[in-house]
C-alpha cells in the first residue's frame, strides 16, 4: 500500500513511541542521491536501574554507537531526528505485528504489514544479549555446549565464529525484509536456505534456530561432498526436529529444488566459494552471505604474470602476494556480483584473532542495471593485473 511518507513516518512513530508494545525497530539504507550519516540505527525499550529507556544503536562502516534516553520528551526528540534522515528502510516489530515502510524514488511509502507475534527483551546486560543463548538446544546438539548447557572451553572460539555469523545474518535479513527484497515467509511457505559446502552444518543448524526465533518459517537444505557430514547432520536434524534435509554433491552440481531465496557459502575452498556464488547468481537469490576460504587461484595467476608497474614490491614477498590475492580476488567477486545486480558489502566476519578468515560478502539482490563505469573498471583492474577470475568464466 503506497502512502505519503509523513503520513506512514507518523504512523511509525506512534509505534516505536508505545514502549509497552515496541520489540525493537531498525533504519537502513539510503534514499535516491542521499546518505544519511548512519549505515543502520536500531531502537528498542531496555530497562536500566533508573527506570526505562530507549536505547538507540547507531552503526557506521566500523562500530556501534550506544544511547540511552528517558521516556516522553528526549526518547521524542531522539526518534525525530532518525526520522529525519533519509533512511530508504524502516521495520517495526511490535509483541502482534511487523511493520516495513520502503521509499520509492517518488519520495512516497510502500508500507506492509504482517502479523507476528513476538516478546520484547528489556534485558541492558549483555551478556543476555546474545542471539543464540549458551543453553540454546542447538548448542548441545552440535557438540558446542555441554549437557548443562554452558559452552565448553575447547569450543569458545566455535561459539564466538556462530554468534557473530549469526549476528550478520540477522542484519541483512532485517534489512531485505525492510526493503522488500526478501519475503516475508509463512508457515505454508517457509523461507528457501541452501548451505552450499555445510560440513557439520554448525551455521546451518543455528541459522534455522535464529530464524526460528524471529518468527520466521525456514526450510534448509545442505549440500557437501562428504557422506559423513551428511549422515552427522542427518541425525543433528532428527534431534532438533528441524525442517532440513541433506544433499551429497558437488556445489556446482548438487540437485536443489525449487531454488532458494537464501545463500550460504561458509569457508568454501579457494574457487568453490566461485561455484557457490554462480549458483546463487542463476537462482536470482535474494540474499547471498559468502565467507571465502583461501585464494590459490588468484594468487597462483599472480605468480605466474609480470607485475604491473610501479606495483612489483606488492609482489616480490610471498606473504604480501597472497595476500593482494586475497584481496583482489574478493573485489573481483564483489565487482561481479554487483554487474549481476545485487548491492555487495564486503565486511567482517569474525576479528582476526579467532580466523584468519575473517572476510564475508553479503550480497542483495536488487536487480539494478549495471554500470557502464562499473563494466569498464573491472576490465581494467584484470588487464592491468592479467588475471581471469573463475566467478567470471561461471557467469560468461
Amino acid at each position: 500500500m503506497t502512502q505519503p511518507l509523513d503520513v506512514a513516518l507518523a504512523r511509525l512513530r506512534a509505534l516505536v513511541l508505545t514502549q509497552e508494545t515496541l520489540v525493537r525497530a531498525v533504519a537502513s539504507g539510503r534514499r535516491r542521491g542521499t546518505t544519511p550519516p548512519w549505515r543502520r540505527a536500531e531502537l528498542r525499550y531496555v530497562d536500566l536501574k533508573a527506570g526505562r529507556r530507549l536505547q538507540v544503536t547507531t552503526y557506521d562502516q566500523t562500530q556501534a554507537f550506544t544511547a540511552n534516553h528517558a521516556p516522553g520528551a528526549e526518547s521524542a526528540a531522539a526518534l525525530d531526528a532518525l526520522l529525519a534522515e533519509p533512511f530508504a528502510n524502516w521495520l517495526v516489530e511490535t509483541t502482534t505485528e511487523t511493520h516495513q515502510l520502503r521509499v520509492t524514488k517518488k519520495g512516497e511509502a510502500v508500507v506492509g504489514v504482517t502479523r507476528a507475534a513476538a516478546e520484547p527483551d528489556r534485558s541492558h546486560d549483555h551478556d543476555k544479549a546474545r542471539l543464540l543463548a549458551e543453553d540454546h538446544p542447538v548448542l548441545r546438539a552440535l557438540g558446542i555446549a555441554d549437557e548443562h548447557g554452558r559452552v565448553k572451553p575447547s569450543r569458545r572460539a566455535k561459539y564466538r565464529q556462530v554468534e557473530e555469523f549469526v549476528r550478520l545474518l540477522d542484519q541483512a535479513v532485517t534489512d531485505a525484509l525492510s526493503s522488500g527484497r526478501l519475503r516475508t515467509p509463512t508457515p505454508e511457505d517457509p523461507l528457501r536456505l541452501v548451505d552450499l559446502g555445510c560440513g557439520n552444518a554448525y551455521l546451518t543448524f543455528a541459522a534455522a534456530a535464529h530464524l526460528a526465533q524471529r518468527s520466521l518459517p525456514v526450510r534448509v537444505v545442505g549440500v557437501d561432498t562428504k557422506a559423513q557430514a551428511l549422515a552427522h547432520n542427518e541425525r543433528v536434524a532428527d534431534e532438533l526436529g528441524a525442517d532440513a534435509r541433506f544433499v551429497q554433491g558437488t556445489i556446482s552440481g548438487a540437485d536443489v529444488d525449487p531454488a532458494p531465496e537464501v545463500v550460504l557459502a561458509l569457508h568454501a575452498c579457494d574457487t568453490a566459494t566461485d561455484d557457490a556464488l554462480a549458483r546463487a547468481v542463476g537462482w536470482e537469490a535474494s540474499l547471498v552471505l559468502a565467507a571465502p576460504c583461501c585464494h590459490h587461484d588468484v594468487a597462483a595467476q599472480l605468480r605466474r604474470a609480470p607485475t604491473p608497474e610501479p606495483y612489483a614490491m606488492l609482489t616480490r614477498d610471498g606473504i604480501l602476494r597472497e595476500r593482494l590475492a586475497d584481496t583482489l580476488t574478493d573485489a573481483l567477486r564483489a565487482s561481479l556480483l554487483r554487474l549481476e545486480g545485487y548491492r555487495v558489502d564486503v565486511v567482517e566476519f569474525v576479528g582476526s584473532e579467532h580466523t584468519p578468515r575473517n572476510t564475508l560478502l553479503r550480497a542483495v539482490r536488487t536487480d539494478a542495471a549495471p554500470r557502464e563505469e562499473d563494466r569498464r573498471a573491472l576490465a581494467e583492474l584484470t588487464e592491468v593485473w592479467q588475471v581471469t577470475p573463475k566467478l567470471a568464466e561461471l557467469l560468461g
